[in-house]
Parts: C-alpha cells; sequence; structure tokens
C-alpha cells in the first residue's frame, strides 16, 4: 500500500498542468507519479516535455524522472539550498519543491496539491 509523501503542482507557463506526487511504500520504497491536470488537457495545453506528451493516464515511476531532476540545482548552490531548507542534498524532490517556484524557463514546481491556489 502506498501513502502519499509529498505533493507539487506543476505550472507550465504560469498555467496549473499537473501534479508530481512521490509515495512511500510500506517496504520504505519511494514512487513517484506525474499527472496532467484535466483542465489543461482540455484548454489545450502543451506538453511539459518530449517525455510526457498530453494524457489522462498517470506517468508512474520508481525514480523521479530525469525530467523534474535536472530542474534541481547542483554544486554549491544545490548545497547552499538544502542547508537552507534544511534538506538532505540527496533529497531531490523536496529540493524541486523548496526551490522549484523559481526556475529557469517555462516549468516551475511548487509545494502542495490541485486545489491550493497559485
Amino acid at each position: 500500500m502506498s501513502n502519499i509523501s509529498r505533493q507539487g503542482r506543476v505550472f507550465a507557463n504560469g498555467k496549473l498542468a499537473g501534479l508530481l506526487t512521490e509515495y512511500k511504500e510500506t517496504t520504505g520504497a519511494q514512487k513517484y507519479t506525474f499527472e496532467y491536470d484535466a483542465d489543461y488537457i482540455i484548454q489545450g495545453g502543451t506538453p511539459i516535455g518530449y517525455h510526457f506528451p498530453l494524457t489522462s493516464e498517470p506517468y508512474l515511476y520508481d525514480v523521479l524522472h530525469p525530467f523534474f531532476t535536472n530542474l534541481v540545482s547542483e554544486g554549491w548552490v544545490r548545497v547552499f539550498q538544502a542547508s537552507k531548507a534544511r534538506l538532505d542534498k540527496r533529497d531531490d524532490f523536496g529540493l524541486l519543491l523548496a526551490n522549484g517556484g523559481d526556475l529557469i524557463g517555462a516549468i516551475s514546481v511548487q509545494p502542495g496539491n490541485k486545489g491550493m491556489q497559485q
């Protein structure tokens, strides 16, 4: 059985595109899903990336997809951000949630679930 551990709202050009979720398995393993927001699909949103064509089916991964891990800082900036947020520097999902609201490019990630306002 999986329990939701953390969630982030993924925005594309300021519009809610979908929900990124981390699940903790009872075994301690982690799983990740990305699911497009139904309204985003209906309104003709564009895919957030090449590996994420528009679909109403969730994408399921055993590890955080490289599309998202590549949004996280590296090097000394990563160490600084981890220290500031009191996170382990290997916690890609936590660092993405803590710093994803101010990314370069069209994609941003903010902590929370679909019901929250931007």
